[in-house]
């Protein structure tokens, strides 16, 4: 049995996570999984009850016994510093050496592209940022601070085994995807010491998949060419803070937040599956929230776990709700939170094996 820890979060986090854990049920009854879904309380409204963020029991737990968990948004305006959020998502990604952020981006239709000529471009790239390491270990300091003469430094941390087991970690699933071509993204002309790791990891990882194409871009320059012609990637590899950047944007231009999925992965040991968008708390409670990043969530959950057919069953079944025009408001359509979840589990369901049909 797998056991999947539920984490609902604040805002919209909650209405979008419940209909990812319909469709995520759905699957589960239609490909005859064996799966155990549980919903753990954490999140604003229990901080603000109890002062509470996580526990070490609870840690432990997540730690020993979740083979994967879905998490949705954090984030509350009422929390000082978001410190449950830091306490969560912080705490599981660093605690847990969550090294992989993975991004898939695909555009699923050419509507949803603000590009201009966006009809007939296949956009379909991986994203992978390094998720422990770089500028966000929050190492430095500020000296006189609140002064005239106030100096902040924020260190950036790059170590050879960090760099290499992205690295690593982007040509695998190349490899094991059929992609092409890795792209190694740095800013190493103004930053020839990060630069300088990062290159040679990258060129000497590449040695041991022959067959994948490599180059290499600046940061800026790959912002300004996922505008051009962001059908040229593949499969992206960077750092935690260009990763950070480079993933949104490549979001938005295959449809935005709303439809984006992300996986934070220690391959073999631990995973953790969030849509990238934020809470929305101005919009939370209306019905509004775009289910469709949590949802793709599941297919990346499923996928990890082994369960390949039904991964694939939710990613068609995405595409169908897509085709059929069931949309939230962000997207042009007029359905609500939970009709596209409905429409999404249903059509999951729709495609269950003969043996597991109803």
């Amino acid at each position: 049995m797998s056991r999947i820890a539920i984490i609902p979060g604040d805002g919209i986090g909650v209405e979008v996570t419940r209909e990812a854990a319909r469709v995520l049920e759905a699957a589960r009854d239609a490909f005859g999984l064996d799966l155990s879904l549980e919903t753990y309380d954490m999140g604003a409204e229990r901080y603000l009850r109890d002062g509470v963020t996580i526990t070490e029991d609870e840690f432990r737990t997540l730690s020993d016994d979740a083979d994967a968990i879905l998490l949705g948004a954090l984030g509350d305006p009422r929390v000082p510093g978001q410190v449950h959020a830091r306490d969560i998502l912080l705490g599981l990604r660093f605690r847990l050496d969550l090294y992989v952020n993975y991004r898939p981006c695909v555009l699923l239709d050419p509507r949803f592209c603000p590009l201009r000529e966006a009809e007939g471009r296949t956009i379909d790239l991986d994203i992978f940022r390094e998720n422990t390491e770089g500028l966000y270990v929050n190492a430095g300091g500020v000296l006189r601070e609140g002064t005239p003469h106030e100096v902040a430094t924020q260190e950036m941390i790059n170590t050879r085994h960090g760099v290499e087991r992205i690295v690593r970690a982007a040509f695998e699933h190349a490899q094991r995807h059929g992609r092409g071509r890795v792209t190694l993204v740095d800013k190493a002309n103004a930053m020839p010491i990060a630069g300088g790791l990062w290159r040679r990891t990258f060129t000497e990882v590449a040695e041991a998949f022959p067959g994948i194409e490599t180059d290499t871009m600046y940061v800026d320059a790959m912002a300004m060419d996922l505008v051009r012609r962001p059908e040229r990637y593949q499969v992206i590899v960077t750092s935690n803070l260009f990763g950070d950047i480079l993933s949104d944007l490549a979001a938005e231009i295959t449809g935005g937040l709303g439809l984006a999925p992300s996986a934070n992965v220690h391959p073999c040991r631990h995973a953790l599956f969030e849509p990238v968008h934020g809470s929305a708390p101005d919009i939370a409670g209306q019905g509004k929230a775009n289910p469709i990043g949590a949802v793709r969530c599941v297919a990346l959950l499923l996928e990890h776990l082994g369960h390949g057919a039904a991964a694939a069953a939710v990613d068609a079944a995405v595409r169908r709700t897509v085709a059929d025009g069931v949309l939230t408001p962000d997207l042009g359509g007029a359905a609500s939170t939970e009709q596209v979840g409905a429409h999404v589990a249903d059509a999951v369901r729709g495609a269950a094996p003969a043996a597991n049909a109803v």
